[in-house]
């Protein structure tokens, strides 16, 4: 055997399998290897994406939280002032009721103060009256007694 016949053979066979393998094999191969290279880019692409979208979202949670918030110290405000304001209604009602039911006792106690003159009118002028027999010892006409007595309790 021919040692140069032999390695101008393998390098033949050798050479048609390289062309065999760029022809048939190499093509899908390539094929495969950008399909996965354009997956890896997407998938990269789509976490950036979420990422981003996230960030916002936090932000977004953020203001709606802090809004929130706002609402909810605007309503303890207005919660505070109807409350004030209820405090201060009833403060008023209670000086009014109290003030009325004052009114009302000044009112009995004038009328006492009256019924009570009056009584003292009648029995100031019974004791004239009596009085005044004693001291004539003779009846007063009845009728001119009582204008007389009418007339002194209204002066009095």
């Amino acid at each position: 055997m021919n040692f140069n016949l032999t390695l101008i053979a393998q390098a033949i066979t050798f050479a048609i399998l390289i062309m065999v393998i760029v022809k048939f094999v190499w093509p899908p191969l390539l094929n495969a290897i950008e399909t996965r290279q354009k997956e890896i880019a997407d998938g990269l692409a789509a976490a950036q994406e979420g990422k981003s979208s996230l960030e916002t979202a936090a932000k977004k949670s953020e203001a709606t939280l802090n809004e929130a918030k706002q609402k909810a110290n605007e309503i303890i405000g207005q919660a505070e002032k109807r409350a004030s304001e209820i405090v201060d209604e009833a403060k008023g009602t209670a000086k009014s009721e109290g003030e009325r039911i004052l009114e009302s006792a000044r009112s009995e106690i004038e009328q006492e103060v009256n019924r009570a003159k009056e009584g003292l009118r009648a029995q100031v002028s019974i004791l004239a009256v009596a009085g005044a027999e004693k001291i004539l010892r003779k009846e007063i006409d009845a009728k001119a007694h009582t204008a007389i007595l009418s007339k002194l309790a209204a002066e009095l």
